[in-house]
């Protein structure tokens, strides 16, 4: 975050560095991957006067995210509930519904309208308006200030660079022996693109991606089964919420079945079907699962392979790249973001690591604060955190006050009757100050902002309960949370 200082700073500096860095056929910013980092941090250094290029092989920018990660599949949760809400909410309020049907056709068209939108955006808007040089092909670097491109017309182009910023992603993570083909055992990339709606599915992983995907489909008529290798539901999220988020899903809106604590052993495509083998974890017998399609939703892993990290000693930690708290290499020009370096694989971590990442090459020290990075998964009720869970302040001994207000007892909850889940708040005992913020609810993640600014500025519990909030909204229950962690609240 910039301070005021800075800010002046970068006022100035928009009329100082148009094009002053670099001489003709030279850049001084490159940024490999035009996902949400990549395409972000050109639009910055363009915006700060650098000459820049971002290169994708691609094609269409925004990489996994606009194309076949969250974009398309918010487009999917959000027809997908619509047909829900249809098919077994709307009696309640009077609406009739009679012969109501999916076409599945229609509903991808919507979701390729949706992206086709956003990414021309980057494209023809964004990168047109900042001067962003984007070039369709294979980036590698091939020396320390020099990047190559095959481009996707077949030609081989070289550029030279001041700055590089590596932003290529990530991608599915597999499990040995078990053959994606997109068509009956698929990653996200094929569960975004299904014809029909399968009558059986099973999602491998019950993290973020198999639990809105498993939404989707089972929203829609699939029985689905969820594998988990763990005892538990979305692996880092406060127990207490996963728990609670278990049970809405599985047994109040039936939407999946869970079978936790079960191992992926092999897998086999007989006819139309997926013969999946399992077997418990801990050892045991093993059973044989069949479905129409298996998703393969385990995590991702950084994409890095043929980026020519080697030709220049780019130093690794593990699967990622290593950088220092500027997000620089073991090279200072050279840069690295998002999913290839450590930290949470999150579209918007990554769009704040670009903007740093080109505000420090620019003498203007960018800063991301980690602690105040939001996470939310888009079922219905969505779930979203920010900062510790009640699992890590234990586990790090911190003593903390806990406050936590559940929708029932919320008026615009219970008028809308969309009354599960609660927030929880995770607070110093000593200061007050915010530690941590859970909500599982309607519009979780859109609450969650005010918890996020909260942190950001050091706020106290206090400070959250203090401020007025707007009646009947669904944020009362953050000040009712709030007021439960240093006092009591009111409406419970």
């Amino acid at each position: 975050m910039l301070s005021h200082t800075n800010k002046r700073i970068l006022s100035n500096a928009r009329g100082l560095f148009p094009r002053l860095f670099s001489t003709a056929g030279d850049y001084d910013c490159v940024v490999i991957g035009a996902g949400p980092g990549g395409y972000v941090a050109a639009v910055k250094a363009g915006q700060l006067g650098m000459k820049v290029a971002c290169i994708d092989k691609r094609g269409p920018p925004g990489g996994t995210c606009l194309n076949v990660g969250c974009i398309p599949s918010k487009a999917l949760l959000n027809a997908s509930h619509h047909y829900h809400m249809a098919n077994h909410d709307f009696k309640k309020y009077g609406i009739k519904v009679e012969n109501l049907e999916m076409d599945v056709n229609q509903m991808m068209k919507a979701k390729t309208k949706a992206i086709k939108g956003l990414t021309q955006g980057i494209e023809k808007a964004l990168f047109k308006k900042n001067k962003v040089d984007y070039l369709k092909g294979w980036g590698k670097i091939t020396g320390p200030n020099e990047v190559s491109i095959d481009m996707n017309d077949g030609e081989t182009q070289t550029i030279k660079a001041k700055n590089i910023i590596i932003a290529t992603g990530s991608d599915s993570a597999s499990i040995p022996g078990i053959e994606v083909d997109e068509k009956h055992i698929c990653t996200s990339t094929g569960a975004l693109e299904f014809d029909s709606i399968p009558e059986k599915m099973i999602v491998i992983g019950a993290g973020v991606i198999g639990l809105e995907m498993g939404s989707v489909w089972g929203r829609l008529g699939s029985e689905v089964t969820v594998v988990e290798f763990l005892d538990r539901i979305t692996p880092g999220v406060d127990s207490e919420i996963a728990k609670q988020f278990q049970t809405i899903l599985s047994r109040k809106q039936k939407l999946m079945n869970f079978k936790l604590g079960t191992k992926v052993v092999g897998a086999e495509v007989v006819g139309d079907k997926v013969q999946l083998k399992v077997a418990p974890a801990k050892g045991g017998d093993e059973e044989i699962l069949e479905a129409d399609k298996v998703l393969v939703s385990i995590g991702r892993v950084p994409y890095l392979d043929g980026l020519g990290l080697e030709s220049v000693g780019i130093e690794m930690d593990g699967r990622v790249i290593k950088t220092n708290d500027h997000l620089q290499t073991n090279h200072p020009h050279i840069y690295a973001i998002g999913d290839c370096v450590k930290g949470a694989m999150l579209a918007h971590k990554a769009e704040e690591e670009g903007i740093a990442a080109v505000e420090h090459m620019a003498g203007l020290g960018g800063h991301v604060n980690y602690d105040a990075i939001p996470n939310v998964i888009y079922t219905h009720p969505e779930l979203a955190t920010v900062g510790k869970s009640e699992d890590e302040l234990k586990a790090e001994g911190v003593e903390y006050n806990k406050g936590a207000f559940p929708f029932m007892a919320n008026s615009r909850a219970r008028t809308i009757d969309d009354a599960d889940g609660m927030v929880k708040v995770l607070a110093c005992k000593k200061t007050d100050r915010l530690l941590g913020v859970h909500m599982l609810g309607p519009s979780a993640g859109e609450m969650i902002h005010e918890a996020v600014v909260g942190m950001e500025y050091g706020a106290s519990s206090e400070d959250l309960a203090r401020t007025c909030h707007a009646h009947p909204t669904l944020s009362e229950a953050v000040k009712e949370a709030c007021m439960a962690t240093y006092d009591k609240p009111i409406h419970m």
